[in-house]
């Protein structure tokens, strides 16, 4: 088994995938061939098909069974270098709407914290529409004051892309990032290094609690409710996608 996530993991490198599907996609390969247990590099399709129910019966969510199905895909087509199509459907995600939040709820929000660098971690959040990910690993030299802008390096499929740091926290966002190198992080951790997804999404979650806002919000509320507040105000929809 090892042999054949270590190949992987080689194929995923070369091709640039991120860290976060890289892991994703050799967590979901270890539990397949476990559920196989031999013959790893022989494609059965009843198999995959059996591992997938099985995961299903476990309750795993249908995007983590096509995240598996993914893994096995790229582990056949990429490792094992099968000619053979794997012709097993997807799992159907059930659509729901976002949680957005009005105005008012994101500053009851914001202002139910006391750490001034929480309440920039959630403003800048909201206010340039970062992902968790994207916020936690902003640095210094991402920033442009001057200009009002954050340029966001390797996001999501490995983009590049540039947004906007409202003026009303420029201030404060100053204040912080003084006496900081250009390669140090912006919200870092007192223990060194960044902060974790895990604690920002930790930040919003007391946040909305002490707020009393009674939305079944997360972290990622913030980037939908940037997006639907600059739609409100007139912004096109192709600058805001």
């Amino acid at each position: 088994m090892q042999t054949e996530l270590q190949k992987t993991e080689r194929e995923l490198k070369i091709k640039n995938y991120s860290p976060k599907t890289l892991k994703s996609y050799l967590y979901g390969l270890r539990e397949y061939f476990s559920f196989k247990e031999k013959d790893y590099n022989s494609l059965d399709q009843e198999n995959i098909r059996n591992f997938l129910l099985y995961c299903e019966q476990k309750h795993i969510s249908p995007q983590s069974r096509n995240l598996f199905l993914n893994a096995i895909k790229f582990y056949y087509r990429n490792v094992t270098k099968s000619l053979q199509k794997i012709q097993v459907p997807s799992a159907k995600i059930p659509k729901s709407l976002p949680v957005v939040l009005s105005r008012t709820e994101i500053r009851k929000i914001i202002e139910s914290l006391n750490n001034p660098k929480h309440k920039l971690l959630l403003s800048i959040a909201y206010g340039a529409g970062l992902r968790v990910s994207e916020v936690v690993a902003l640095k210094v030299q991402d920033m442009d004051l001057a200009e009002l802008t954050i340029h966001i390096k390797q996001a999501k499929g490995q983009k590049d892309r540039i947004s906007v740091v409202p003026e009303s926290i420029s201030d404060e966002l100053k204040n912080l990032l003084a006496g900081k190198a250009n390669n140090d992080f912006v919200f870092g951790s007192e223990r060194g290094g960044k902060l974790t997804t895990r604690t920002a999404q930790k930040v919003f979650e007391n946040a909305l609690r002490d707020s009393g806002v009674k939305k079944h919000a997360t972290f990622h509320s913030l980037r939908h409710s940037f997006a639907t507040h600059l739609l409100e105000n007139g912004t096109d929809v192709r600058y805001v996608q």
